[in-house]
């Protein structure tokens, strides 16, 4: 790390990760031109159009992932998962699947049940309705002329009316809106797209206002090392940029939005954790916290995968380029068709037993055969059926792998650690292959892939232990609540010390039964709300 210390500027607050949360929280505090507001992030612009293009989603692009790995995972036979996160403004709304989901309305009274005052239903319904513009719905769940595009997909795949036709043959309910008072049923999903294009949460609430507001101020390529305090309070951000070793001083507060693996890291680096664990590593404690990094819970995942000939498939053989041109030239043209696919077309949420109260399970139906997170390739084209389990009983944790803020944290999700969500997840598999096997399904299946053979229990805790893994939604690491091993108070404030508040999915204190992008918005949408009032 070469190169001194730059002149430190001081700005009301700095907010540290351009992600769902970080971009929400700062362009809704910039909208006062009084208050300034620095936003960091190690990543880039993400304006390319490998990430403005949703079918851009299907091609690697290193700089906008971290691609953290995990921890070898006991419950998975040993295997290290693949933890991908955005990296870059926008986060991981920047290389997402961009559907639209809220989670059920049980999952935030659940919240408040645990004594998160403010964090009902009822309390955060007005913060998903600010966010968003959705150009299907309106009414009582839904809002008009937020800065968050959701709409009906452009992608005009009849793959949609085949899925609806199978949930009906399983004896499923037709679901189409997944956003209101209950989501039970299959569909097609929402995305946070505006005319056919990826609409992130950078799009949606920081690059509108780059050459606007001269009171906001965005650090690209800004690694964040250490929280800076002075007598028990927050006062600044240590960061790399280049070479370069710099700092930014907060006179209001810091603003942690880095997400379930790098605000837990950030808080470690900094002195804020379990002070023995911190002590392994030669880091004096600022604050001993001991929940930090724990309550890990992410959404264990199994696919289906089936080979098939149906035309509309994406696969990018040369036999399919012809349509992957017609694609490209009506995109250029309409903004519509093949490219702008988020892949998981459709999917829905579904009860493995009849008594439970919320669905347990949540299906993303894609166009295309996804095995191992897409990096197996095959020469067949086709298509795959998530099936993940909403609410887990497992619990992970997130670790310092060392000292050194440049290296990736050490992360064990604890997939399947509680026989319970083994046993769910056998449940799931059962519930899903009874969509698979429909009639409208099975005409367009060429080969089952992995599953052809699985038929006893014990199979499909072979398979589910063989081929589980993330679909994505890692939250909780920095918990909300009173109790001791919360990180943050209802207010998003760190326990313990001053000028310090959480604003990313790390703060859930259990896992949402959905997506989790949307929530997260939500989370930077209350936060600015609590901030501003504070303010008055």
């Amino acid at each position: 790390m070469g190169g001194g210390k730059s002149v430190t500027d001081t700005f009301d607050f700095i907010v540290v990760g351009a992600g769902s949360g970080g971009c929400a929280v700062a362009g809704r505090l910039s909208e006062d031109a009084a208050t300034s507001v620095a936003l960091l992030d190690a990543g880039g612009r993400n304006d390319s159009w490998r990430i403005t293009t949703p079918f851009g989603l299907a091609l690697p692009y290193s700089a906008a992932n971290w691609a953290f790995d995990t921890v070898p995972q006991k419950g998975l036979n040993g295997r290290i998962g693949y933890q991908p996160r955005g990296k870059g403004l926008g986060g991981s709304s920047a290389i997402n699947a961009m559907v639209y989901i809220r989670g059920h309305k049980w999952d935030y009274d659940h919240w408040a049940s645990l004594g998160n005052d403010g964090w009902s239903y009822a309390d955060v319904l007005p913060y998903f309705k600010r966010s968003e513009n959705n150009s299907d719905f309106d009414g009582e769940y839904h809002g008009k002329g937020g800065p968050l595009h959701v709409n009906r997909l452009r992608s005009d795949n009849p793959i949609h009316d085949i899925f609806h036709q199978a949930a009906r043959e399983a004896q499923f309910r037709i679901r189409d809106d997944f956003n209101a008072e209950d989501h039970e049923g299959l569909g097609s999903y929402q995305v946070t797209q505006h005319k056919g294009e990826r609409w992130s949460a950078a799009r949606a609430y920081v690059n509108p206002h780059l050459d606007k507001r001269t009171n906001l101020r965005v650090e690209t390529g800004a690694h964040a090392t250490k929280i800076l305090f002075e007598g028990g309070r927050a006062v600044g951000v240590e960061y790399v940029q280049g070479k370069q070793r710099k700092q930014l001083r907060a006179g209001r507060e810091v603003i942690l939005a880095g997400g379930a693996f790098q605000s837990p890291q950030l808080l470690m680096l900094s002195g804020i954790g379990d002070g023995e664990a911190l002590g392994r590593h030669g880091i004096g404690v600022t604050h001993h916290l001991p929940g930090v990094g724990r309550n890990l819970q992410d959404h264990p995942d199994f696919v289906f995968v089936y080979a098939s000939d149906y035309p509309h498939f994406v696969h990018a053989s040369l036999g399919r380029l012809p349509s992957l041109l017609r694609g490209i030239q009506q995109y250029r043209k309409e903004r519509r068709g093949l490219m702008t696919t988020n892949f998981a077309e459709c999917g829905g949420f579904l009860k493995t037993r009849p008594d439970l109260d919320v669905p347990d399970i949540q299906l993303h139906f894609v166009i295309a055969m996804l095995d191992d997170h897409g990096r197996k390739k095959h020469k067949e084209a086709g298509f795959s059926c998530h099936v993940c389990l909403l609410r887990p009983k497992s619990r992970g944790s997130v670790w310092l792998r060392s000292a050194d803020p440049l290296a990736a944290p050490m992360i064990d999700p604890n997939f399947l650690g509680e026989a319970e969500d083994l046993e769910s997840m056998v449940a799931g598999f059962k519930t899903t292959r009874r969509l698979m096997e429909t009639p409208a399904l099975r005409a367009l299946q060429k080969k089952d892939m992995f599953t052809s053979d699985v038929r006893t229990d014990d199979d499909i805790r072979n398979v589910l232990r063989n081929r589980v893994d993330t679909v994505y939604h890692p939250v909780g690491t920095c918990k909300m609540g009173t109790d001791a091993m919360a990180v943050v108070d209802p207010k998003l404030k760190v326990h313990g010390v001053d000028g310090l508040r959480i604003v990313d999915a790390s703060i859930m204190p259990t896992l949402i039964g959905g997506n989790t992008n949307a929530p997260t918005i939500m989370i930077g949408e209350k936060a600015a709300d609590m901030i501003k009032g504070e303010m008055r």
